[in-house]
């Protein structure tokens, strides 16, 4: 039984540091906050993790897990191959305009930390990797001549329309980047066909 409250305690940090950091930020999101917002003592969120790094860096590994499971998910609806690559705009316009957004949580703690090697900014890397990782197998499935190279293009049409979306308060930039992903299918097709 014990475990089990453990394990919901932890849970309950983590949750409430996820959405504290993804919110306002690692510096605003202090440990008297994270004490108070989680009705939980500071000795109990000591018991999990050894510093507030600690603490950033598991909430920050879990969205990953989380996030990637929920996107994957959502685009692999789509029927075919070039209708997932485009859907991966569909479901982040979804996003964009759901309550709460405040773009990519890898790239904003990412703008907190200047040294490369911090344990947030790997988080990061690795959260991109793995994106990057999905969406080489979806230009595989596709077909694609050189899947390596159109998954590294779309990385850019997702992460500029996620930053675009936030900072210019404009969901349309999902639309915008889906077009522009037809478009370069298109253009890539008739490229590939026989003369």
């Amino acid at each position: 039984m014990n475990e089990i409250i453990s394990n919901e305690t932890r849970d309950i940090i983590l949750d409430v540091a996820e959405k504290l950091i993804y919110k306002s930020g690692i510096a605003a999101t202090g440990m008297d906050l994270l004490v108070k917002t989680a009705g939980v003592s500071r000795k109990s969120i000591y018991r999990y993790f050894a510093n507030k790094d600690d603490l950033i860096v598991a909430a920050l590994k879990r969205r990953d897990e989380r996030w990637m499971r929920w996107f994957s998910t959502e685009v692999d609806k789509a029927l075919n191959p070039r209708a997932r690559l485009l859907n991966l705009f569909t479901v982040l316009r979804g996003w964009f305009d759901s309550e709460g957004f405040r773009g990519c949580a890898f790239i904003n703690t990412s703008g907190e930390t200047g040294d490369p090697s911090d344990p947030v900014r790997q988080v990061a890397k690795l959260h991109k990797q793995k994106l990057l990782d999905y969406v080489t197998r979806l230009c595989v499935e596709q077909g694609a001549e050189d899947p390596d190279a159109l998954a590294r293009q779309l990385l850019i049409l997702i992460d500029g329309a996620i930053t675009v979306a936030l900072v210019m308060g404009d969901p349309r930039a999902a639309d915008n980047a889906r077009a522009m992903v037809d478009t370069l299918l298109i253009e890539k097709k008739s490229e590939n066909a026989p003369r």
